[in-house]
């Protein structure tokens, strides 16, 4: 029987009728009279310089009522401190095919794309950069004034060196990670409505309604408090909707300049060049081990291709060394990283963001060194397992920990011991861990305000109304939130009324990225619904001559613990609470602890609390056309306390479908700079033929700090998914790919050179020439102590 009677109990969420039925409006569905559209002209080099631009036959065309280029908005913006690098509209350069040089805003959607084709612009074409070796090695005009390297990171925690002279069995591997792209079902979209009053308001699909409020304060040259941004439901967001676009700062400028709505909805082609999604990735690894197989060091370096601009470039990359410490204890480590900048569209955060490519690398690694040491894939991992409530060699603090359990419980239900090595030829079983973050520890720009906050109001009716700014891009954080406060309150979920992602009507929230959400507004609507039950305890505990403490909040009621019938409806308690203090307004706050190692780079990994996953993969390969079919996934996750099993298991599946996707079909082509295929056609991803069956199996380890125990479910079960598929791959066939997609090309040509006796890999051979900098030398916590 649980303790709950909301959290913890499977329940559908509160949106899902609307969605299901087309009711939902989304930003593409709005629409405000006298309202005008926008389209933007894109580049068609991928590196030029802007000569001139004329506009006068665009402005002369019937239906146009402004032009604007980047003249007209010369302030440059991005989403980190260290990334103000983007324009809205390209005033001197541009810098991939795709990148907007010019807005129209007309009465139709037809007329402003007549007028944008209509405008002039000469170009002088400048040598363009499509990959990492070619931006290390380039001498031409640099993409950036401070060059195509935007980014070095070198940090060694202990000393590596030794832990490499302790070791009795080395191993260094190549690895490469191809990018990918969101494919949100929804495009991007955003309506701007400048008021005569001089308020902007913004409809926007974003994930991010604060910082896009605070970047389009900079550009327009408003005060934020003028500016209101309302996130409509969102079809879909997987981190391509948490950055600031270029159509949302033109619809907003265009609307300023006509004093009339303007409305953009991009193409799915454009959608492909706005992508901020997955950066291609070259990751290294050299680790040393002990005969017995515990990890005495582990050296990585990556280079990530990080497109036209730095979006949340810096911290990717940082991500991609942060997390590989977090499953293992290795007592020391070193990573190098860098991030240098292509003719390409920019990347950014993916489901996982800068995660997933290291830890492909770092699983399919175990896996070679376990078959080397003459171990099983699942001992060489349990041999070195992080522990709960510890410390990691890069300052990473663990608190609760079910990643054991997770093992247990994947391993036995899919039978991997019994199969592994021993299914027919073609068939195959992988098997990895990993571990991710419930929220960054540190916002964006760095202070001491809430990373959430939530406002509770209730009313003599009984009426609850609450108010958060987090955004539900699909993930169903509006049903946990509701579950928070009904639990708290002995209300039903129907019966709280949410406004959630409006900057003008609910407090700050910094977002829906990182995994934060349930764990930090889940916090900060927990505090306020406490809040609330404590006054009105307080008011009802002296008309029942009662001490608060002992007062239930259940069903509907408030009654006195053992005499149910001592009490009084919901109602009646808040009338009565009312009466006594005046208008019922509560509200509840959630910022991290100090989280941070000593050490410059250390705001990015630290979080509240880590979930882990452990996840078996089984394929079947076929040897003659290089298909591989997933044929089930077996996936534990420590989810810490499971708030709504029904919603963490969608979280689960959808996650195995993106991995799915990433491990076999999906990449960002590009041939000089123009996409190879911008279409839901041409680029490939799973279809309801590929799903493979999902047997999700919730581990909850119950954290002291999570809202009732939980942690995080919307990215971290995506991880091991990859790294298992390979490795499966490899149980079937022979043969590693170490290289993602694992596309049929790619595995025929694994297998074509072992049966020519020339290995059996397939993957990077060398690494590009660079210098990560100076390193910087950390102590390790337990050296400090």
């Amino acid at each position: 029987m649980s303790e709950f009677a909301v959290i913890g109990r499977p329940r559908p969420r509160p949106d899902a009728a609307e969605r299901v039925t087309g009711r939902a409006h989304y930003t593409g569905d709005l629409t405000l009279p006298g309202q005008l559209w926008c389209r933007l002209l894109r580049s068609p080099h991928p590196h030029a310089r802007i000569v001139r631009i004329d506009t006068a036959a665009a402005r002369a065309l019937p239906g146009v009522a402004a032009v604007l280029v980047g003249a007209d908005l010369p302030t440059p913006y991005g989403i980190l401190p260290v990334s103000q690098d983007e324009e809205a509209l390209c005033t001197s350069k541009v810098r991939y095919v795709g990148d907007p040089v010019a807005a129209v805003a007309a009465t139709d959607e037809e007329t402003a794309e007549r007028a944008a084709a209509l405008i002039a612009v000469e170009y002088e074409p400048l040598p363009a950069v499509f990959s990492i070796d070619e931006a290390l090695r380039a001498h031409g005009e640099p993409i950036h004034a401070r060059g195509n390297l935007q980014k070095t990171i070198a940090l060694e925690f202990g000393d590596v060196a030794a832990g490499f002279a302790q070791a009795a069995y080395v191993r260094e591997d190549l690895f490469c990670y191809d990018g990918s792209t969101h494919l949100p079902l929804e495009e991007h979209a955003a309506l701007a409505n400048f008021a005569p009053d001089g308020t902007l308001i913004l409809w926007s699909s974003t994930q991010i309604p604060h910082y896009l409020q605070r970047a389009l304060s900079k550009v327009l040259a408003m005060p934020q408090s003028r500016i209101r941004v309302i996130a409509p439901p969102v079809g879909g967001g997987f981190g391509g909707k948490s950055d600031i676009f270029n159509h949302e700062v033109a619809v907003a400028a265009l609307s300023r300049a006509t004093g009339r709505p303007v409305k953009c909805v991009l193409s799915r082609e454009e959608v492909f060049y706005a992508h901020r999604g997955r950066h291609p990735t070259l990751m290294w690894l050299r680790s040393g081990w002990t005969a017995d197989g515990h990890i005495t060091a582990l050296h990585l370096r990556t280079w990530l291709d990080g497109g036209a601009y730095g979006s949340y470039g810096v911290a990717t990359t940082y991500y991609s060394g942060a997390l590989a410490p977090l499953t293992y204890r290795i007592p020391h480590y070193r990573f190098e990283g860098l991030r240098v900048f292509t003719d390409k569209p920019a990347c950014g955060p993916k489901r996982g963001h800068g995660t997933p490519q290291p830890r492909f690398a770092l699983e399919c690694h175990l896996d070679k060194v376990a078959e080397e040491l003459g171990l099983d894939p699942v001992e060489v991992r349990r041999r070195n397992l992080v522990a709960p409530f510890s410390t990691t060699v890069n300052w990473l603090r663990v608190t609760s920990c079910g990643i054991d359990e997770c093992i247990t419980r994947a391993v036995d239900a899919s039978g991997f011991l019994e199969k592994h090595r021993r299914l027919p030829p073609g068939r195959g079983v992988g098997f990895a861990v990993s571990g991710y973050l419930s929220g960054a520890g540190l916002p964006i720009y760095w202070n001491d305000l809430p990373h959430s906050q939530a406002h509770l109001t209730v009313d003599r009716s009984g009426r609850v109304a609450l108010f958060c700014g987090a955004t539900d891009i699909g993930q169903g954080s509006d049903a946990v939130l509701v579950a928070t406060a009904a639990e708290v309150l002995g209300l039903q979920p129907e019966e709280i009324h949410l406004t959630s992602a409006d900057t003008a009507l609910a407090p700050v929230d910094l977002g829906s990225y990182s995994s934060r959400v349930t764990f930090m507004a889940g916090n900060a609507a927990l505090q306020a619904a406490e809040r609330m039950r404590g006054a009105i305890a307080q008011a009802v505990a002296a008309r029942l001559e009662a001490a608060p403490e002992d007062l239930v909040f259940a069903g509907g009621r408030v009654f006195v613990r053992g005499s149910p019938a001592q009490g009084m409806a919901w109602a009646e308690a808040c009338a009565v609470a009312e009466a006594a203090t005046g208008a019922l307004s509560t509200s509840g706050a959630y910022a991290p602890p100090h989280l941070a190692g000593p050490y410059k780079g250390s705001g990015v990994g630290p979080s509240p609390a880590y979930s882990f996953s452990a996840c078996v993969a089984e394929v079947t390969v076929d040897g003659e056309t290089g298909e591989v079919r997933v044929e089930k996934v077996w996936l534990a996750h420590d989810i810490g306390r499971a708030l709504n099993p029904l919603l963490v298991r969608g979280q689960v599946e959808g996650s195995v479908y993106m991995a799915v996707g990433e491990a076999l079909l999906e990449r960002q082509e590009y041939r000089e700079g123009a996409h190879r295929g911008p279409s839901m056609l041409d680029y490939k991803s799973p279809t309801v033929y590929e799903m493979p069956e999902v047997e999700t199996i919730l581990v909850e380890s119950i954290d002291p700090e999570g809202p009732f125990g939980a942690k995080e479910c919307g990215q971290g079960p995506l991880l091991p998914v990859i790294p298992a598929i390979a490795n499966a791959i490899y149980d079937a066939v022979g043969v590693r790919v170490d290289e993602v997609p694992v596309t049929p090309d790619r595995l025929l040509r694994a297998l074509s050179r072992r049966r020519r006796g020339e290995g059996a890999r397939l993957g990077p051979t060398a690494m590009p020439p660079a210098s990560f900098g100076t390193v910087i030398r950390v102590p390790r916590p337990e050296d400090e102590t």
